[in-house]
């Protein structure tokens, strides 16, 4: 039974609604961020970690059973800036795990690991990624380390490939890519508490009509989501028209990440 888990980015919006979830659900939840959170409750305590300074991460992972990894970039950025949080910094926080005995890491990977996929295919986790930026190109990576430490060490990794995490969708392609964050908190667990999981990639999105990507594995998992976007579309659709046209992002699913700095690629990519 995992009992003290460690949730990194706990000051984000994500690690938020997630330590706010999990209140009382497991006994110990340790925090960790560059600014503490304000809202922390009785059975949160928090610890400032660099994800540069393994030495810290140890520290931080020191008596855990398992770690959500929110932690580092999650948006584009410069090479440097994401060579150092996702790519180093995800490095480490592997190898502390590893060192830590750490027995679970549920990984935050993100769409942005496969967005150069056109928006009419449907993909399953077997398809190769097609990263549509430095930052999907760090997601990418997580996603491959964490293969390394399960198979290779024995830590049990779930990666979520999150889609667009909000009370509702916004626009089109996150009619596609939405998740309620309710569904998301039940896909942590899932990656924390099933038995069964070794090394698992799960799409991070709710149920949703207009959905690009199959999510077999999470549903073989039990996962059941509550959310539907389609409750949304009407707004969305409304919200869209609003947009500017963007032909290069609005074919394929990883949208203006795929457009920006965009030159001489595949402008359509039939499949």
């Amino acid at each position: 039974m995992t009992r003290t888990i460690v949730i990194t980015g706990a000051a984000g919006r994500i690690g938020g609604h997630l330590r706010r979830a999990l209140r009382g659900v497991y006994p110990r939840i340790r925090c960790s961020d560059r600014v503490t959170p304000a809202d922390l409750a009785p059975g949160e305590d928090f610890v400032a970690a660099d994800l540069a300074d393994t030495g810290a991460i140890e520290k931080l992972l020191d008596g855990a059973d398992a770690v959500v990894h929110l932690g580092g970039i999650s948006r584009e950025d410069s090479w440097d800036a994401i060579r150092r949080s996702n790519i180093e910094g995800c490095y480490n926080l592997f190898e502390a795990a590893r060192r830590m005995r750490v027995a679970r890491v549920v990984f935050a990977s993100s769409n942005h690991a496969v967005g150069f996929y056109p928006r009419q295919r449907r993909i399953g986790v077997d398809a190769p990624v097609r990263p549509d930026s430095r930052y999907g190109v760090s997601k990418a990576f997580g996603e491959a380390l964490a293969a390394l430490y399960a198979y290779k060490h024995g830590l049990r990794v779930t990666c979520l490939r999150i889609g667009n995490f909000a009370e509702r969708p916004a626009d089109r392609r996150r009619l596609s890519i939405w998740i309620a964050p309710d569904d998301l908190v039940q896909l942590v667990r899932i990656g924390l508490d099933h038995p069964d999981i070794r090394y698992e990639i799960f799409y991070g999105v709710s149920d949703n009509v207009a959905g690009w990507w199959d999510n077999a594995a999470a549903f073989r998992h039990g996962y059941r989501p509550r959310g539907h976007g389609d409750e949304f579309r009407d707004e969305a659709l409304a919200r869209q028209q609003a947009l500017p046209a963007d032909p290069v992002g609005d074919w394929y699913s990883g949208g203006t990440y795929c457009s920006d700095e965009f030159e001489g690629g595949l402008a359509r990519s039939p499949d």
